[in-house]
């Protein structure tokens, strides 16, 4: 676990326990073969080696279980045959090269134009899914603008059919998407805050129509700001030297890890030792700039002297 994930985690957590909240901690491992051996008990360790806990989750169960996604794909093909039902999902065997040869059409987040409406198939019934094979299902989405105000960010409105299109449920393979499954497990686990890094503040419009297509309440939204190297990159797994267990192997202690991330997180106006407790009692959503927070190279000697 990088110190970005760290920064969502800590910042997660505090707003819940601010408010007396359930903290819900889940796996997303819908993609099992790019899901690394043992890497789950590292990154529980690692929260806890930081001082965070959760009320639920996979290690402890709880009333919404299971929390591993790969042991939840009942409760998705529900949500599919739910919206199948609404006359909003078809089957379709077009690829990212067939989106990619659209060259004329604008470009979105993930470097395709959007989906065409033009292209979508006659919309299947909950009793067709068993029958489709070779074939991704993807979700109708409306040509109306979706507006929100995230608590960090600010207001933000998209109209997803003219940035995405129709989006993919379950993709050609089997493998359930990210977009449902996180949905369909925020409205299961009664999830009514979710703090999350502002990598996936762009897939929040095409959540928000999917929540109210499965007829769930939406849920208040905050996107941190991202962790960045010097160079303005985002901080990934390759930065091992700026990893939870490179920073807890070099000696550094969790409370000055804490410390920084909640400076980082504008909840202090200088890096000092720090429990997440002490962070929580004080704890703003407010507070938190949305700028990309820079890591400095020496952050790691800089956190050993604190």
């Amino acid at each position: 676990m990088h110190l970005g994930s760290a920064l969502a985690a800590l910042a997660a957590w505090a707003s819940i326990r601010r408010h007396g909240g359930t903290f819900v901690l889940r796996v997303e491992d819908l993609d099992g073969p790019r899901v690394v051996s043992g890497a789950t008990d590292a990154q529980l360790d690692a929260l806890r080696w930081l001082g965070l806990d959760w009320d639920q989750g996979p290690d402890i169960g709880g009333p919404a279980g299971p929390y591993r996604q790969s042991e939840r794909s009942a409760h998705y093909e529900a949500a599919l045959r739910h919206v199948a039902a609404a006359g909003r999902l078809f089957a379709c065997q077009r690829s990212r090269r067939d989106l990619a040869a659209l060259a004329s059409a604008p470009h979105g987040s993930d470097g395709l134009p959007p989906y065409p409406a033009a292209w979508r198939a006659s919309p299947l019934a909950p009793g067709d899914l068993a029958a489709v094979h070779d074939a991704a299902l993807r979700f109708c989405v409306t040509a109306t603008e979706t507006v929100w105000t995230d608590r960090i960010v600010g207001p933000q409105r998209e109209n997803v059919a003219e940035t995405v299109g129709d989006i993919v449920l379950k993709r050609r393979d089997g493998v359930f998407a990210y977009q449902l499954a996180v949905v369909v497990d925020d409205l299961a686990m009664g999830v009514t805050e979710v703090v999350r890094g502002a990598d996936l503040l762009d897939s929040t419009a095409r959540q928000i129509q999917l929540i109210e297509a499965l007829g769930g309440r939406v849920p208040s939204y905050a996107h941190v700001p991202l962790v960045v190297a010097p160079d303005g990159a985002k901080l990934s797994k390759r930065d091992g030297a700026l990893s939870l267990d490179a920073l807890r192997a070099a000696g550094i202690a969790p409370e000055a890890v804490i410390g920084w991330l909640a400076w980082a997180l504008g909840q202090a106006d200088a890096p000092a030792r720090s429990t997440p407790a002490e962070v929580a009692r004080a704890f703003r959503i407010d507070r938190v700039r949305p700028q990309p927070v820079v890591v400095p190279e020496t952050l790691a000697e800089f956190l050993l002297g604190l």
